[in-house]
């Protein structure tokens, strides 16, 4: 699915379902740092902020519990934007992007510094963000809790109370536990708090204290409770992985910017070029991050649809939206060469 839809930003997300989009990855208007009306259109800065929250009521309502958020904002705004964004959600991390390349060239090189009476803003910011209790929801949509409780409570349980029971039973201490081992794990072994199954050789020191002054103590062989745990591990195993499928989902390498510190050059000019178009580049570092093939990315400030095409070329779907008929087109014109394309290849 890829399409981009002509109108207002509010209107449109108003009639788009809750919890139906995998990410937001939006640029909307910056407030007065641009010389275009859509950029102009508020008096105060509170008037701006005002309008941006009925926006981010959309986002929160539409993003899945494990969705991602990405906001760009300026330099000068970025702070109260983060504030009004935090009202929502969690904020996980302000970005910096620096305009230029890791040779320190970019806009700052070309101004007239005698001129300048502050710092020249060589940086725009983005605001990454994600639902309040994302990680709990999860868990809850998985059965997460209540299952670990199952298994902790039904299965483990035995062999706790086993070794406990033995402990109990040959009248040692968790002291004397330790003291038989060399090492300080009983709390381990025999509480319900982090259990873990002794090694072989621990277990053997404990059934060699135990039986010292006589007695048949830890009589079941190692060979069965290690298989009885492995049974046991492969049903967590099961149960993370299902865990980590509805988790957000966030994956970097070093061969990528992973700190808060972007460098990416700014786009070059060309005719119809958007006056805030970000590099492909940088929005493809986002959704290959912050999102799974196949996933829906909603861009409400679509622009000239590098969002759109980023997503394309990834495999993700793409839901933009942008009221200026112009961008409209151009958006649509850069990414149907490619889908006509690839639907002559699979035809």
């Amino acid at each position: 699915m890829w399409r981009v839809e002509h109108g207002d930003c509010l209107d449109v997300m108003r009639g788009m379902p809750d919890n139906s989009v995998d990410a937001v990855v939006t640029d909307p208007p910056y407030f007065k740092v641009k010389g275009d009306a859509w950029d102009r259109q508020w008096d105060k800065p509170t008037q701006f902020l005002a309008w941006l929250d009925q926006i981010a009521e959309q986002w929160q309502r539409l993003l899945k519990p494990n969705g991602s958020l990405y906001c760009f904002a300026s330099s000068k705004m970025a702070a109260r934007v983060e504030c009004l964004l935090a009202n929502r959600f969690s904020i996980l991390s302000h970005i910096v992007w620096q305009k230029g390349d890791d040779n320190g060239n970019g806009m700052h090189t070309r101004q007239h510094k005698p001129d300048c009476r502050n710092w020249f803003p060589q940086t725009e910011r983005l605001i990454f963000a994600e639902h309040y209790g994302a990680d709990n929801i999860a868990k809850g949509e998985a059965g997460y809790v209540a299952k670990c409780d199952e298994l902790r409570g039904f299965v483990f349980e035995p062999l706790r109370a086993y070794l406990d029971g033995e402990r109990e039973r040959a009248g040692f201490d968790r002291k004397a536990c330790d003291d038989a081992c060399g090492n300080q794990m009983a709390g381990h072994y025999f509480s319900r708090i982090q259990w873990a199954l002794p090694t072989r050789q621990n277990y053997e020191k404990l059934r060699e204290a135990f039986n010292g002054q006589g007695g048949d103590y830890l009589r079941r062989e190692y060979e069965d409770l290690r298989g009885e745990y492995e049974d046991l591990r492969g049903e967590y195993e099961d149960l993370r992985r299902e865990y980590e499928d509805l988790r957000r989902p966030f994956s970097v390498t070093p061969d990528v910017p992973y700190t808060d510190v972007w460098t990416f050059p700014t786009v070059g000019h060309y005719k119809g070029k958007h006056p805030c178009e970000k590099p492909l580049a940088m929005m493809e570092h986002i959704i290959r991050t912050s999102t799974r093939p196949g996933a829906v990315v909603l861009d409400c400030f679509a622009g000239s649809g590098s969002t759109g095409l980023a997503c394309h070329n990834l495999g993700r779907s793409f839901i933009g939206i942008e009221r200026e008929a112009e961008y409209v087109a151009l958006a649509r014109a850069r990414i149907a060469p490619k889908i006509d394309r690839q639907r002559t290849l699979f035809s």
